[in-house]
Order: structure tokens, then sequence, then C-alpha cells
């Protein structure tokens, strides 16, 4: 049974967790304690032999061994590689461990689909019911291929048979089909076939219903499929075997170290040896905790409750398909049905939220001096530089000198979206220079002058009369001095 304590963590407290220490079931003393039992044990053996049967010679051969694994050990960052070795594998089980939850198939999805787009009374019923059946059955022969509960549960076929998810007739049909391999897909196979009969029947209206029926099915499938390979497909053997390796040979090693002689290590020989027992505790409670949810499928006390997950599919599938069967309450008014902003009432336990501002934004409480909060119109004035970044002041400190002047002021008059009026109602050049020459200022307006008379009366064709349009575009070209 899963062991569930979010109701006693559900606020901040003191003393929350510490808690949570003193529970027996689904702990880590449960998990550890034979380990540690064994631990103990063997350091207690050790400490008489060494304390009471051994001889003087023997103790200085027996401190001899024990420098030696005390240097051998610190040759090794054992620290390291328990920390980081266990660590990261512990991360690796829980993630693994997560992605194997949210793939347990729940017919949750498939059953609102079934229950909205398969119609009739009699014969719709019948599809429906066994649409939804086929979709247990199929999650039923895969759990029981990886759970040891279900295996437990439904031993045989004749187990299954008889607990309802199918028939004598599906039966012989299962059997007759013979694979090397695992057959929870056949019950999906049926389904989809079934659902194909159903829109001929005219049971499902449109092949669009069809389409969502099949992908619902399908997402259900895979998932069905993910569980069979995350059984299949384990961690890799030799990672396990390290750690755990690694974890033993350790403590193995701080046993033998514990009975040097008081100045020959530095420490105090100590009877009980805690600086020993809390790092066995960590690490070793490390490798349990991996070791029990490696495969969530089992016994374990934090195993995933497989069984009950059955019956609650069964049991709420076959209640939406049927009896919620268009067995809809009344469309009524509801309650706010006058009032422009529904204020739903609170418990005297929870009167004080409502003295609580709703949150509108980080920024919405800030506070800004007033002059600040002045908006100020910011103009372009020709004898004032604008500012500039350094990179592009490179290529706009002034004006390119393959540009003249007259196909610049042109240039402009075509864009009138890059146009900017100034502060005298003026458009200023879109080369900035630090101070603008008056004389060619003046000779820029003059040569728009003269265009807006050369753009007089045209021809039926829509240009100038003559060769105008030819004409001056020689000579823009004559203007252009070479690069």
């Amino acid at each position: 049974m899963t062991i569930s304590y979010t109701l006693k963590v559900a606020s901040s407290r003191f003393g929350g967790f510490s808690k949570l220490l003193f529970r027996w079931k689904g702990s880590i003393y449960k998990l550890l304690y034979r380990e540690f039992i064994i631990f103990v044990v063997l350091y207690t053996v050790l400490s008489i032999i060494y304390r009471q049967l051994l001889t003087e010679e023997q103790k200085c051969l027996y401190t001899k061994v024990a420098q030696y694994c005390n240097h051998s050990t610190d040759l090794i960052p054992m620290s390291f590689v328990l920390s980081v070795g266990a660590g990261f594998y512990v991360t690796l089980i829980v993630n693994w461990w997560w992605a194997q939850y949210t793939s347990i198939p729940l017919p949750d999805q498939l059953m609102c689909v079934i229950s909205s787009n398969i119609h009739g009374k009699e014969r719709g019923r019948i599809l429906q019911r066994t649409l939804i059946r086929y979709a247990n059955l199929s999650a039923v022969l895969i759990l029981r291929s990886i759970s040891t509960r279900v295996l437990k549960r439904v031993p045989t076929m004749d187990h299954v048979v008889e607990a309802g998810f199918m028939t004598q007739d599906e039966r012989k049909k299962f059997e007759c089909l013979h694979s090397d391999f695992n057959k929870y897909w056949i019950p999906c196979v049926w389904f989809t076939n079934l659902a194909a009969q159903a829109r001929r029947e005219g049971r499902i209206r449109d092949d669009v219903a069809l389409r969502l029926l099949m992908d619902e099915l399908n997402l259900y499938r895979a998932k069905c499929s993910m569980l069979f390979h995350y059984d299949w497909v384990s961690i890799l053997l030799v990672y396990t075997q390290v750690v755990t390796i690694a974890v033993y040979s350790f403590f193995a090693f701080c046993l033998i170290e514990q009975f040097l002689e008081p100045g020959q290590q530095g420490d105090l020989d100590m009877y009980i040896p805690l600086s020993t027992l809390l790092p066995f505790f960590f690490y070793a409670g490390w490798l349990k905790v991996a070791e029990q949810i490696i495969n969530p499928f089992g016994e374990d006390d934090d195993d995933f409750e497989t069984n009950k997950l059955i019956d609650r599919n069964l049991q709420v599938s076959l209640l939406s398909v049927d009896d919620m069967y268009q067995n809809l309450p009344p469309a009524v008014k509801d309650k706010y049905w006058n009032e422009s902003t529904a204020q739903p009432p609170y418990t005297t336990a929870t009167a004080a939220e409502t003295l609580k501002p709703s949150f509108l934004g980080s920024t919405f409480d800030m506070r800004m001096c007033e002059d600040t909060e002045r908006s100020q119109p910011t103009e372009a004035s020709p004898a004032v530089p604008r500012i500039q970044t350094p990179l592009l002041s490179r290529f706009f400190a002034a004006a390119s000198p393959a540009i003249s002047i007259k196909r610049l002021g042109r240039g402009i008059r075509g864009h009138p979206h890059l146009q900017r009026p100034g502060a005298d109602g003026g458009f200023p050049s879109p080369h900035p220079s630090p101070a603008e020459d008056p004389e060619a200022v003046a000779c820029v307006e003059e040569e728009m002058e003269d265009e807006s008379q050369d753009s007089e009366p045209t021809t039926a064709g829509g240009h100038p009369e003559g060769n105008r349009p030819l004409e001056a575009s020689e000579m823009q070209r004559k203007e252009l001095p070479l690069v």
C-alpha cells in the first residue's frame, strides 16, 4: 500500500518533517534495519576479538593491516565516489520511477469519448461497454506481465475470464492467435475493428468522431507499450553493481580501521563508532531507496497499488459509458444568473482571505516620484546632435559620398514612413551631423522646388512629357561620383 503523508505536511510548521521520523511503515528504518544490524554485529565481533582474544603481537599485525586499509582508502576518493555516484544513481532511479507511474494507462479520456460519440439504446450500450472492457482488458494483460501483485490475483487466463474482463469466446480467439511475444495488444485490435463496425452501423455519426476515438485508443495503447518496455529494458546492470560494490566495500574497510590504538591514527578508540554508523546509515539508505523504487510494481510498502487501479478503472469506466449515458441533470439558470460579478461565499475559517487584495502584477504597487510621472515630449532639433551608439556612429556619422543631395531628397520623398518631423515642422536629414551647413540646406530646398516644378502634367501613358524620366535618370548617374 502506498504510504501517503501529504496531509501531515500541508502547512509548514515547527517540527513538520521531524514528526515523520517516528513513523515505521514505509520508513528508512524498516528498509535498512537488517543491514544495520548485520553491520553492528560484525563490528561487535571484531571488537571483542581485537580487545579480548588477540595478543600484543597479533594486535601489532592487525594494526599494520588496518593502517594499510586506511592508506588504501585515502588513495581513492571514496566520499566523492559515494556522494556523486550514489546520488546520481538515486536521481536516475527516481526519474525512472516517476516515468513508469505516468505511463500507467488510465481510461478516463477514452471513456468520455466513447460515451459522447457512440449512440443507441440496447445496441449502443453493448458497444460502449464492450469497447471500454477491451481497453481495461489490455491494461490487465500488461499489468499481470509486470506486477507481482496482479499476477497473484489473476495467475491464469481462467481467472481473467472469471473476473469478467474476458468472455469464453474472446478467450478462444485470444488463444488461437499464436505469438512468441506478449499479446496485450490483441484487445486493442478488437477495439478498432468494433469501432469501425459501429461507424458502418451509424452508431458513430461521422469520421471525425471515429478519428477522435482512434486517437485516444492509440494514446492508451502507447502507455501500455511503455510499461512493457520499462519492464523489458532496465537500468544498466553494471551501474547498479558499481554503486553496490562501492558502498559495501567502503564500509568493509571502515570496520577494519576502527581498532587502531589511540595515537596510531590520531583518533579515539571508541566502543561505539558513531562516525562510521552515520555514514553507513546515509549511503546504505540511499542504496536501499534505489533498490525499493527501481521496480515499483512489486509488493513493497511504497510500490504502486496496481490492483486498486484495476478496480477503479473498471468501475469508473463502466459507470461513465453506461449509467451516465444521456443521464443528465436539467440545464437551468445558475445562482449568479442576474449578477454581473459572481462572488462565491466564504466560510468563517476562510473569511480572512477576502481581506487580501487581488494580485494585479508585481509593478502595480510601485511608487514613483512626480517628476518621473510627467511626460515630456522629445523634439529633434537640427542644431542638437542625436545620441548614437559607438558602433552605429562609424557608419552614420556623415553622409555617404556616393549619394548626391538631389538623390537623397528624392529618396526621402519616396518613403514617407521614414520621415520624422523636426521642431520647426521640417524634415531633418537622415544623416545627422554635429552642425548642418546652411548653404547645403538652401541648395536642398532649391532643388526640391525645381523638382516640384518639373512634375507637371503627364501624358496619357502616365509619364511626364517627352523623355523627362530618361533625362532625369541620366542626370542622376552623372551626378553620382565614383567610389
